[in-house]
């Protein structure tokens, strides 16, 4: 049997050169992910990962026993191109983190088992995102394909909606974690300093990060104080620029990249976190909402479809409308000069992460596909979204929780 992973980014030779000389993850369970792989190794002729974004071509046996190939694109991705790589590779067993439609007929036409491990969102505005959803819709409900795995119970949904038999989803999540530390919900006393913003993630317009600078200069001609830290890579300097054209650069700060362990006790750090996403970037469920959940600092988030699922206004969130820098001023606006609203938030927090984990980890699901068995196909079986109550929460624990921490 030989096994080919297919991942739109993410440099699989990167990651495993990175943390063989110590170097820490760029994300939250990069090293369980990179790991559950080359521990498939042992039991497949060769197991490989074709990574479609990647800073050149190559084609390498690493350290680990797994192949890496990196298909050296920059942006737009030549299916073509990519099914080419993975013919060559002759796989019995095909594993897609990203849904390209070519790849899937090769695969079906090629009779090669897959498994589908989708970590985004399927962006439907027009009827031109209607058709392709169809298309893929009826890839996916193809019997070559096993399951359509994807992250998150409102991703799992919109597989469903644009057509996809919710007997083959299961959704999954990440968080291997029993929990990431408990901390007390916060309250919020008369500020002495600007107000701490955070914002982690990649940063482009369609994130939002745009909008955020345009609402911290609206609110700096209010004479409103704030502080933004941006955490993330800001490739070209585009963004820094704009803080400078904005006037807002001396009250904008840019951290880079951090590491995983430190994204927690930065949101710990902050007044707020922001998740400003555009509609048409295809989250799934952000981590960055969980981490930010788990530190108890209150959350200030757009309006995209993958939110509404488990952000609620004024309830665990405040919510504004994206892509309006106006309407995210008011929001951190308001959530300062509301004390109660603020602590109502942050005790909310905690429960809210619990109620988000599913049962079923990538790791669950890429094993238990790969290892059929009785016990195994039973297991998924149980786990499809179809059999999913809509009263049922993924897994409820009461966090322990003892006195509210004052955010100065």
């Amino acid at each position: 049997m030989r096994l080919l992973l297919l991942q739109y980014a993410g440099d699989y030779r990167e990651a495993v050169q990175r943390f063989a000389a110590g170097g820490n993850e760029n994300y939250y369970a990069q090293k369980y992910t990179v790991n559950g792989i080359a521990e498939l190794t042992p039991h497949f002729e060769e197991v490989s990962v074709l990574c479609c974004q990647t800073d050149e071509f190559y084609n390498e046996v690493l350290d680990n026993g797994v192949r890496a190939i990196g298909a050296g694109f920059c942006g737009w991705v030549d299916e073509e191109k990519v099914v080419q790589l993975i013919e060559q590779q002759r796989p019995t067993h095909l594993v897609l983190h990203t849904p390209l439609r070519k790849v899937l007929r090769w695969a079906i036409k090629n009779q090669v088992k897959v498994l589908t491990l989708i970590a985004e969102s399927i962006v439907v505005q027009n009827w031109r995102d209607r058709l392709r959803g169809f298309r893929l819709a009826r890839l996916l409900n193809h019997p070559q394909i096993s399951w359509v795995g994807s992250y998150g119970l409102a991703s799992s949904k919109r597989m469903k909606a644009i057509g996809v038999k919710a007997d083959k989803i299961i959704p999954w999540d990440l968080l291997i974690e029993p929990t990431p530390g408990s901390y007390e919900p916060k309250t919020l006393t008369q500020a002495s300093e600007p107000w701490k913003l955070l914002y982690v993630g990649a940063i482009s317009e369609l994130k939002g990060v745009g909008d955020i600078l345009r609402a911290v200069k609206i609110l700096r001609d209010r004479q409103f104080p704030v502080r933004l830290s941006i955490v993330g890579k800001d490739s070209e300097g585009a963004f820094a620029r704009l803080a400078e054209t904005l006037n807002v650069a001396d009250v904008v700060e840019f951290l880079g990249m951090i590491p995983t362990s430190e994204v927690v006790p930065q949101m710990r750090n902050a007044d707020a976190v922001l998740v400003p996403s555009r509609h048409e970037y295809t989250e799934g469920f952000p981590l960055t909402i969980h981490h930010a959940l788990c530190s108890r600092t209150p959350i200030i988030a757009s309006d995209h479809p993958m939110f509404q699922e488990h952000l609620k206004h004024e309830v665990n969130a405040l919510i504004f409308p994206a892509q309006n820098p106006v309407a995210l001023a008011a929001s951190i606006d308001s959530l300062f000069k509301n004390p109660s609203l603020y602590a109502a938030l942050s005790q909310a927090s905690y429960d809210t992460w619990y109620h988000l984990r599913l049962p079923v980890k990538w790791g669950d699901l890429l094993n238990r596909w790969v290892f059929p068995s009785s016990a195994n196909d039973q297991w998924l079986y149980e786990h499809r979204l179809s059999a999913v109550s809509p009263q049922q929460k993924p897994i409820a624990i009461a966090s322990s929780v003892k006195t509210p921490l004052s955010t100065r």
